[in-house]
C-alpha cells in the first residue's frame, strides 16, 4: 500500500478578531464525518453555490471522493475549531481544494466557508494556502468558476490577484484565473487515478 503523502506545511493555525482560533490542516481519509457535517451546517443557498446543486448532504461516493485525496494531484484542506464545538469533535469551520485536470500544469479549485464563520478571512487564508501551495508545486495556472451572483467570492478572488473572465459557454458563472508564475517543476503524477471533485467554487 502506498503510503499516504500529507503537506504538513499547510497546518496553520489562525486566531480570528473576536479571539476563537481556527486551525487549517490537509483533509485526511477520516475526515468523512467532519465534511459531511460541514455540508449537513451550510444554508441552501451556501450548498448550491459550492456544488451547483440543491443538495442536502454528500453523497457516499462524492464523501469518498473528497477524503480519499493524495495530496499531489488532488490538495485538499479542512478549516475546523474546537474553541465553539459542543463535545471533543471539531466543528467544522470550511474546506478548500483543487484538482489538476487533464493539463498537469493548471488546476480547478473549490471553496466554502460555513455561513456562521463567513466574513472572519477564514475564505481568504484557504484560498491563499491552496494558491501558494499550487505555486510552490509548479503549476501555472489556478482556476475556478464562480456563480455570477457569489459577489463574495468573486470579491475574494479578485483580492488575491485573480483574473474575472466571462464564461464562454454560461453567463450565470464567471471564471477565476490566477496565473502562477510557475517555476519549472511539475507536480509529480498521481499514484492513482483521482477522480474530479464536485462542481468548482462557492461561498467565501
Amino acid at each position: 500500500m502506498t503510503a499516504l503523502h500529507v503537506p504538513t506545511r499547510l497546518i496553520d493555525v489562525v486566531r480570528l478578531a473576536d479571539g476563537r482560533r481556527v486551525t487549517l490542516r490537509p483533509v485526511l481519509p477520516q475526515d468523512d464525518d467532519l465534511q459531511q457535517r460541514l455540508v449537513r451546517s451550510l444554508s441552501p443557498a451556501a450548498r448550491t453555490q459550492r456544488f451547483f446543486a440543491p443538495i442536502r448532504e454528500l453523497p457516499a461516493d462524492w464523501l469518498r471522493r473528497m477524503t480519499q485525496v493524495d495530496h499531489r494531484r488532488h490538495v485538499a484542506l479542512v478549516a475546523e475549531s474546537f474553541d465553539d464545538a459542543p463535545g471533543p469533535a471539531a466543528t467544522p469551520v470550511g474546506e478548500a481544494r483543487y484538482v489538476i485536470g487533464e493539463r498537469d500544469d493548471a488546476a480547478e479549485f473549490a471553496l466554502v466557508v460555513a455561513d456562521a464563520w463567513q466574513r472572519h478571512g477564514i475564505g481568504r487564508r484557504l484560498l491563499a494556502s491552496l494558491r501558494d501551495h499550487a505555486h510552490a508545486a509548479g503549476l501555472a495556472q489556478l482556476e475556478g468558476e464562480v456563480q455570477a451572483g457569489n459577489a463574495a467570492m468573486l470579491a475574494l478572488a479578485r483580492r488575491l490577484g485573480f483574473e474575472l473572465r466571462a464564461h464562454p459557454g454560461d453567463a450565470r458563472l464567471v471564471q477565476v484565473v490566477a496565473r502562477l508564475n510557475a517555476a519549472s517543476h511539475r507536480t509529480p503524477p498521481a499514484t492513482a487515478v483521482v477522480p474530479s471533485a464536485p462542481s468548482a467554487s462557492a461561498a467565501a
